[in-house]
């Protein structure tokens, strides 16, 4: 049936009482149209009208005011310049492109670091803080501005406070042999936590098998977390030291480093902080943390391998000098003669790389970007507890003590987890498989081995995306 012809429309038609039209929300009214369909050059300009001082109509609510956000001092956060600035991500294996996951057993060196080792053994060469001659000169220069550099990175309040040695175990023994030889005797208690590397247990075991005292230890929660009202029921008067982590190598779990601080020295003990996984993971001010030993170790914090440092505050640091021994510079009485005089000029290199104004400096000195860390070590790992088989170790509540960088992934209960992978994926994808020389965290949980995949800033979300491929594909099997 043909349709009925629609009536024309009037040339004029009159205004409607309601006031929502299109030219009321700036649009084009029914003579616009009119205009543009009969062919005229171009469609009449639009009402322009006064903005009113508040909503004209009664469902049209008032915008809020939109904050204006300060521009960022820092360029945008760019992974794959970064990583054109690690030569050694470049290798490939089998054909394919490494993939570092091993940053917690040692980070990559950037280009900065390369060079400046080159350049020591080029124009620098030379033992320091005796010879007269000019590379004498200039290698001791180097070497005290990098124990300024590193005095800086940490807060510390003097270089002379700053020791290097060749890394955080040896740093924990020097303390352990020092002041501890001289300070805990018969009867004293020293308290570490369950979550210390060996390299913070042994020492004090030893010392107390000496010395006739005893090691306490803080225990954690199913979380991996340090309990506190613990901490607080261990330490008492006879507590000579307390020596804690401050982020676990397996976990990756933030320590409440101040806290345990403050109550050694409510008890009148002395405080060292382990910093050899926190370094690299988050800022250090060791003014606000209080503790009277810090150490880490620079291979881990993008620097050379064999070198270290210890920071030893005030009285504590003259406490832990050589019995017998007098001499202006205390420092001395701590390391050896012959010292890593070219490495340490580059642990001061890679600082002053990572604090300008480049790709991997967002956040200053080694820590190009807090959040991104914090997202990658915090939601890529919660595609590990959808397989049945696989379990992700050690989950914190608080984002404030939330995990570093680090992960403890249990596959299937099988010790042999690394090796089930396929061989060339195995070869490419670097990440360390065993108790991470942490056996008493990883038996709190009932375990003996884990996968430990550990993160840094030059890695990227696509790698950890097939990390957890890998994992889901181990766990089917």
């Amino acid at each position: 049936m043909p349709q009925a012809a629609r009536p024309p429309i009037p040339a004029e038609r009159p205004p409607r009482e309601d006031r929502v039209s299109a030219r009321s929300h700036g649009l084009p009214g029914e003579d616009d149209l009119r205009a543009l369909l009969a062919g005229s050059p171009g469609p009449p300009a639009l009402p322009t009208a006064p903005a009113p001082t508040e909503p004209e109509f009664y469902f049209v609510p008032a915008r809020p005011a939109v904050p204006q956000v300060p521009a960022s001092d820092h360029p945008a956060f760019d992974v794959h310049a970064v990583r054109r600035d690690f030569p050694i991500l470049q290798e490939r294996v089998n054909g394919r492109p490494l993939v570092w996951f091993d940053n917690a057993a040692t980070t990559q060196k950037p280009l900065a670091v390369l060079d400046r080792l080159d350049h020591f053994y080029r124009h620098e060469n030379s033992n320091i803080h005796r010879a007269a001659h000019d590379l004498a000169a200039r290698a001791t220069d180097a070497y005290e501005k990098a124990r300024e550099t590193v005095r800086a990175f940490l807060g510390a309040s003097s270089a002379d406070e700053i020791i290097f040695v060749r890394g955080a175990t040896e740093g924990i023994n020097l303390i352990a042999r020092t002041w501890g030889a001289k300070n805990i005797g018969d009867g004293g208690e020293i308290l570490v936590s369950q979550l210390e590397h060996h390299a913070n247990i042994v020492p004090w075991q030893q010392l107390a098998q000496e010395k006739g005292a005893r090691l306490k230890v803080i225990p954690v929660d199913d979380s991996g977390q340090v309990i506190l009202e613990e901490a607080r029921r261990l330490i008492s008067p006879r507590t000579k030291i307390v020596a804690v982590t401050q982020v676990s190598n397996v976990l990756g779990t933030v320590v409440p480093v101040a806290e345990i601080v403050e109550l050694a020295h409510r008890a009148g003990a002395v405080a060292l902080v382990d910093g050899a996984q926190s370094v690299s993971h988050m800022r250090v001010d060791l003014q606000a943390m209080g503790a009277d030993f810090f150490v880490f170790s620079g291979h881990k914090v993008f620097g050379p391998t064999g070198i270290g440092a210890v920071y030893g505050k005030g009285a504590a640091r003259r406490h832990a000098s050589l019995a017998g021994r007098r001499q202006h510079d205390r420092r001395r009485h701590l390391r050896a003669d012959s010292v890593p005089a070219a490495t340490a000029p580059i642990r001061g290199r890679h600082r002053q790389h990572c604090g300008r104004s480049g790709p991997w400096c967002r956040a200053g000195l080694c820590r190009p970007d807090r959040d991104r860390d914090h997202r990658a070590s915090r939601t890529r790992p919660a595609g590990l507890r959808h397989p049945p088989a696989c379990a992700d170790q050690g989950r914190a509540a608080d984002r404030n003590r939330a995990r570093q960088g680090v992960g403890a992934v249990l596959c299937a209960g099988r010790n042999e987890a690394g090796r089930r992978r396929p061989r060339a994926e195995r070869r490419r994808q670097c990440r360390q498989v065993g108790h991470h020389c942490a056996q008493p965290i990883l038996r709190r949980f009932g375990l003996e081995a884990t996968v430990r995949p550990s993160l840094t800033f030059y890695n990227t979300c696509e790698e950890v995306d097939r990390f957890i491929s890998v994992v889901r594909r181990l766990a089917r099997a």
